[in-house]
């Protein structure tokens, strides 16, 4: 039986460089996201919205912008995360930033632990998110999650697990990146992190990807996607707040989710960075709800 599906929502932008991504819950709820899923038998539960400080705006302090707000929306969407893993449903995320990932994942991780589970994330973006404090250009926490989640940042955010790190590099797999800040590329060597990069999927297609970073999955994994909107180009999705062009087209993308599909092993996911501020007529989140009806199942024939 399909577990029971939680929406929850992160309406905020407080780790972000740009606002706007606080109203990504709200827009994915007017593409209907909840009925979608529905009218594909599965049972979907939409807990509403977490609450949390307002963004600030303001200057970094010691290589991070906002780090106590960000640290409070962390640990809010931890809990919600947590609970929902405890009573056996699928958290799907609504952001809200990246940044909110070191909570969700962090959560994740700890379940995992307690269950003796084997953990791979798929992290689906066209940036690395691997920034420090000391690397970064500008202190913006959401391009910092993946190097919190390996242990590389601040106590209040590498510990949420109740373990330091709150994952080993090797369960990231990154798919689609195309953007990275000049320390970071030294910083990704170091973490020895899986990452097929856009060079990666020219060369040997989606399919060919996707295998490579689907590989080991099987009935002891729980597989985490944490899909930021920027993964694709935005050319066909404008509304992020961080576009880098060259992603990966429809038809790429529809595949990759296809594929994580057919696994049968998606347990938890991440739907990051939607941006109405930036998007046309919402048709951004029109097409990532198509998208997430391919994560789970939809397909053109009975396969």
């Amino acid at each position: 039986m399909t577990k029971t599906i939680r929406l929850i929502g992160a309406p905020t932008d407080i780790g972000a460089s740009l606002r706007g991504a606080s109203m990504g819950p709200e827009a994915l709820r007017v593409a209907d996201l909840p009925g979608i899923l529905q009218r594909h038998g599965l049972d979907v539960l939409d807990t509403g919205n977490l609450s949390g400080p307002a963004n600030p705006w303001l200057p970094p302090v010691e290589g991070f912008r906002h780090l106590a707000e960000v640290t409070e929306w962390c640990r809010a969407v931890h809990e919600a995360t947590l609970a929902c893993l405890r009573a056996e449903q699928l958290p799907m995320l609504l952001g809200g930033d990246h940044c909110l990932a070191i909570g969700s994942i962090s959560a994740v991780a700890q379940h995992c632990r307690a269950l003796g589970k084997q953990l791979v994330v798929l992290w689906l973006d066209a940036h690395a998110d691997a920034n420090t404090s000391q690397i970064t250009p500008s202190g913006n926490l959401h391009g910092m999650p993946v190097a919190c989640l390996c242990g590389r940042g601040p106590a209040a955010l590498t510990g949420l697990s109740g373990a330091t790190p709150a994952l080993a590099p090797a369960a990231i797999r990154q798919i689609g990146i195309r953007s990275v800040d000049a320390g970071e590329k030294h910083h990704l060597q170091d973490l020895h992190l899986t990452v097929f990069d856009m060079r990666h999927i020219d060369e040997n297609g989606m399919r060919q990807t996707m295998e490579q970073a689907l590989a080991g999955i099987d009935e002891r994994t729980h597989l985490h996607v944490s899909f930021d909107i920027d993964f694709l180009d935005p050319a066909i999705a404008p509304g992020v707040g961080t576009a880098v062009r060259g992603g990966p087209t429809y038809r790429e993308t529809q595949l990759c989710m296809e594929m994580i599909a057919d696994t049968g092993r998606l347990a938890s996911l991440d739907i990051m960075e939607l941006n109405p501020a930036c998007d046309i007529r919402n048709e951004t989140a029109v097409l990532v709800v198509e998208l997430i009806e391919s994560l789970f199942g939809k397909s053109t024939l009975i396969r």
